[in-house]
């Protein structure tokens, strides 16, 4: 398998408003993202959610779009009301469907930044829906990826700790098995954020990626990985680890009372 790397266009990226960086240019921290007025190229909006074109198009042959979550500059998906997010959730997915199903790209990528260590540049909630003309961007990705130690499952959805993460060491996976209970997945979805940036890690997590992969069944696989610095392996040799079984069956009880007792912070 040859590795071809997307191709980063680091003069598009100059101008790019940061959240996490200190600047001294004017008006560089103001987010766009709550001067609603000023948007443009807007594919589809609906109440505060809105699908925009990226205007700040960093990588090479791709068509970058950005999915505002909502007007609260401070919002996550661990913070929306549960009626916000199951909505949010639909309206995301319907969104990916839309590039996905145009047959335009080869592969159509969709995922969330949250916090300071995830690799993102704004903090105002936004997940975005990227279409690769040319790239596989699932050619590392594999079905055992979803699979691990399970901890709940209905005709609908399946919910499990990774026993082969992507990257490592503990992430979570909730699938969506078909797509007549979008309520649940949501509920789930919004459940491990808030487990995840809590609970697991005695809340030391402050940063997670949300990635969204169709799965070969028809099915959707949102799965949640903690970021903190990248274990070597995985930087140097693309080797990602697992924590043991004790460990993946521990958390696994854990996420699911966590889940039964309305994911309720005490």
């Amino acid at each position: 398998m040859n590795n071809d790397p997307i191709v980063f266009q680091l003069n598009a990226a100059k101008d790019k408003p940061q959240s996490y960086r200190k600047t001294k240019k004017k008006n560089k921290n103001v987010c766009p993202f709550c001067d609603v007025e000023t948007l443009t190229d807007i594919y589809k909006r609906q109440g505060d959610m809105i699908w925009l074109h990226n205007k700040y198009p960093t990588l090479r042959d791709t068509i970058q779009t950005v999915l505002i979550e909502s007007h609260d500059h401070n919002g996550d998906i661990s913070t929306y009301t549960r009626e916000h997010n199951r909505k949010l959730m639909k309206f995301a997915l319907s969104c990916f469907e839309t590039m996905n199903d145009s047959n335009d790209y080869r592969s159509v990528l969709w995922y969330k930044n949250f916090g300071p260590h995830s690799g993102g540049s704004l903090s105002h909630p936004h997940m975005q829906i990227v279409g690769f003309k040319h790239e596989n961007g699932y050619k590392y990705i594999q079905p055992d990826n979803f699979e691990g130690e399970s901890l709940f499952k209905s005709k609908n959805v399946e919910v499990n700790i990774a026993k082969h993460p992507v990257q490592g060491y503990t992430e979570l996976n909730i699938n969506l098995l078909n797509k007549n209970d979008l309520n649940l997945w949501a509920d789930w979805i919004q459940s491990g954020s808030k487990y995840m940036l809590n609970i697991m890690y005695d809340g030391r997590c402050d940063s997670y990626n949300l990635f969204f992969y169709p799965r070969k069944d028809g099915g959707i696989c949102a799965k949640f990985i903690t970021r903190f610095e990248a274990p070597p392996y995985f930087v140097g040799y693309k080797l990602s680890q697992v924590n043991d079984g004790i460990a993946l069956d521990k958390e696994a009880r854990r996420f699911r009372k966590f889940f039964d007792n309305g994911s309720k912070l005490e």
